[in-house]
């Protein structure tokens, strides 16, 4: 364990849980992590401090801050996309999020967002892809999702599906905590394949915000 970079077996041992368990909680992205090609890695410094958190926090993540769509999503902040490579896919989106109040630089959005995919990619399967950062430049939570009318292939979802469905997420640098409770929120939520496709079937924006908002009910 004396390595920077540490294996989902190490891991396992380290918090003493299954490896099994560390492999749906990096699927789900409820514990930090990165891909190195198909293989999941982890950062012991990160690991540690998630540790470290969640200990002092003394409740389940999932006890912080209920998550509620309407509270982090707009339906200004839904658009359709119309671009087969992740990286105009996710600039267009990234630009969008940046107009909500709560993102005070659209460079450094645009900017950690991709080098944040460059690291590993964030499509979890399903034709789904969750890019996210935490940014102390970013005052709040808060979600945009992007509903591409074209397949885009290049996401290298573990799948090999490609991707149609991205929600992205910035967060504030000290939510670390509702931010993996927000990813667990949407990668169990978009498990039902109804609202897959209920959303790429929907007409408008409009549309889709009201069918994810359903899933507060």
């Amino acid at each position: 364990m004396d390595d920077d970079i540490l294996t989902i077996e190490e891991v396992a041992k380290y918090l003493r849980v299954s490896e099994r368990t560390v492999y749906d909680w990096a699927q789900k992205g409820e514990i930090p992590a990165g891909k190195i090609g198909t293989v999941w890695r982890f950062k012991k410094s990160e690991i540690e401090r998630w540790v470290n958190e969640r200990l002092s926090a003394n409740k389940p993540v999932a006890s912080i801050h209920p998550v509620r769509m309407r509270n982090v999503l707009s339906p200004e902040r839904v658009i359709y996309l119309d671009y087969t490579r992740k990286r105009d896919a996710l600039v267009a989106l990234a630009e969008r999020l940046s107009a909500a109040p709560q993102i005070k630089s659209k460079q450094e959005l645009v900017s950690e967002i991709l080098r944040r995919e460059d690291l590993m990619s964030t499509a979890i399967g399903r034709g789904i892809a969750i890019p996210h950062v935490r940014l102390s430049s970013v005052t709040d939570l808060v979600v945009a999702v992007g509903v591409s009318r074209c397949d885009i292939a290049d996401f290298n979802a573990f799948d090999d599906q490609p991707v149609r469905l991205l929600f992205m997420i910035a967060a504030a640098y000290n939510q670390h905590a509702y931010y993996l409770q927000t990813l667990s929120y949407f990668s169990a939520k978009l498990k039902s394949a109804e609202l897959r496709e209920g959303m790429l079937a929907t007409a408008d924006e409009n549309g889709v915000f009201e069918l994810l908002c359903s899933q507060d009910d």
